[in-house]
């Protein structure tokens, strides 16, 4: 009976350390005022850049095998790489390798509109992580709503995150950089119309950390330190910088962008109050390692794209501002018009010397902007210029500023006076930021600028120079 009684005293005593040890693992939260751990990496702008998300994959997996970790993207995932933009289903590629680094939260970018609404629709119905928006309305478009907030808990820690996107893509109305025409049913404000409804979010989640994941751009988000310090951090985007500061005692971060560096905030929590921050900038293009998986799949996609086709030659590097002049004339000579115009947002990426593919001409025009014409006055050209405030690269003629005036002249220097007639041709962009200026229906050509640029190369076989080239107007008082 002795025996009986001291092995269910053993029995029970171990079923009890197995149990307790279980609940300890997996169960138990950590007291409030015991010391918390935490890591979050995030990125910002890497507009459709994929080759270095296999070096993300791994670093994270390494530091998962440490501590908790957050993976958060600032937004403008899309526009940038023709890989991911002239995907047979646009922004598919960049949604998937988001997927398999295993991203957990991202706010929403301006570009992300780029594609339009049906396209937009397909690609958050892929995505696998969280996605934050506070300050847009989808409507009834079919396009899943994005949450205003969302918080993730990694074993005993949650974090609250808010998310905001800038909305100055038009003088006249309340919409983000993109094309005015592929947002047409969505509905957006201006952050400061809504950012105090979530001065409490951190009390009502009762959150570790509330973070605003913005894609506001950095001077904006100085702002928000300071006029709404509900933040325990801001991570934002859009401005492409490389932000390492504290306002109003509210560390701000950004990464850069283009997928150059991966920042790395190392953070001990206790108390629901930041008692140290460690923060890093990772170089991406230099570290060494890489998930070869991972990396085998972005290959694949790279090689499917068949986007390294020589269409043309260029005898010297030029830089964005010489691609713009070289881009209108191409442009104009392609489209058969007297005048072109290119805003200066539009040109993406410099040109190097030597041999041109179609990759180089998708990445300088990402945006799949269709080509119009309009027959103007010259009066009414010098009223766009002069009234839009806006500066643009141009190819036909001269135009310059005279005292308060602008003198637009024609390819021999005659001036021309205000009532007579050109045939201007430009992106669809244009016309649709700039719509007070245009309001004529258009001639609609049946092809992207950027495939007019490449059926250019592709019909010129002299190589390109326009290195000496200044072609840029904007008025000024």
């Amino acid at each position: 009976m002795k025996l009986f009684r001291y092995f269910l005293t053993i029995s029970f005593t171990l079923f009890l350390t197995v149990n307790c040890s279980k609940d300890t693992a997996t169960s138990i939260p950590t007291p409030q005022n015991e010391s918390k751990e935490l890591t979050i990496f995030h990125i910002n702008d890497q507009h459709g850049k994929l080759e270095n998300f296999s070096k993300i994959k791994y670093i994270i997996a390494k530091e998962k095998e440490n501590t908790n970790v957050i993976v958060v993207c600032g937004g403008d995932i899309f526009s940038g790489n023709p890989v991911v933009d002239n995907h047979t289903k646009k922004g598919f590629p960049m949604i998937d390798i988001m997927n398999k680094v295993g991203f957990d939260i991202a706010t929403i970018g301006n570009h992300e509109f780029d594609y339009g609404e049906t396209i937009l629709k397909d690609r958050f119905q892929q995505a696998q992580f969280n996605l934050v928006c506070a300050n847009v309305n989808m409507n009834a478009t079919g396009i899943p709503q994005p949450l205003e907030y969302k918080t993730i808990s990694k074993n005993n820690i949650k974090v609250t995150f808010l998310g905001l996107v800038e909305t100055n893509g038009k003088p006249d109305a309340i919409i983000p950089s993109t094309h005015p025409w592929r947002v047409q049913n969505l509905t957006f404000q201006k952050y400061t119309s809504v950012i105090e409804n979530y001065a409490q979010i951190k009390e009502t989640e009762q959150s570790d950390l509330y973070i605003a994941l913005t894609h506001l751009g950095e001077s904006t988000d100085k702002k928000i330190a300071t006029n709404y310090p509900y933040f325990d951090l801001i991570i934002g985007g859009h401005s492409h910088s490389r932000t390492n500061t504290t306002v109003n005692s509210i560390p701000i971060f950004q990464a850069g962008s283009n997928l150059n560096y991966l920042g790395k905030i190392k953070l001990t929590i206790k108390n629901q109050i930041i008692e140290s921050l460690e923060y890093q900038q990772i170089d991406l293009t230099t570290y060494p390692n890489y998930d070869a998986a991972l990396k085998a799949t972005i290959d694949t996609y790279n090689a499917n794209a068949n986007l390294d086709e020589v269409i043309g030659y260029a005898e010297a590097y030029h830089s964005r501002s010489k691609v713009g002049y070289f881009y209108t004339n191409a442009l104009r000579n392609e489209m058969n018009v007297d005048l072109t115009f290119q805003n200066s947002g539009g040109i993406r990426a410099d040109l190097n010397e030597g041999a041109i593919s179609k990759r180089e001409i998708y990445t300088i025009d990402p945006f799949n902007n269709g080509s119009v014409t309009y027959s103007m006055t010259v009066g009414e050209i010098k009223n766009f210029l002069k009234n839009s405030g806006a500066g643009f690269y141009y190819s036909g003629g001269k135009i310059e500023k005279d005292g308060n005036s602008i003198v637009i002249m024609n390819e021999a220097n005659d001036i021309l006076s205000d009532n007579f007639t050109l045939t201007i041709g430009l992106n669809d962009y244009i016309p649709a930021v700039y719509d007070s200026f245009f309001t004529q229906t258009p001639t609609y050509k049946p092809y992207t600028t950027a495939e007019a640029i490449i059926s250019y190369l592709e019909n010129n076989s002299s190589p390109i120079n326009f290195t000496n080239y200044n072609n840029y107007f904007k008025f000024s008082n």
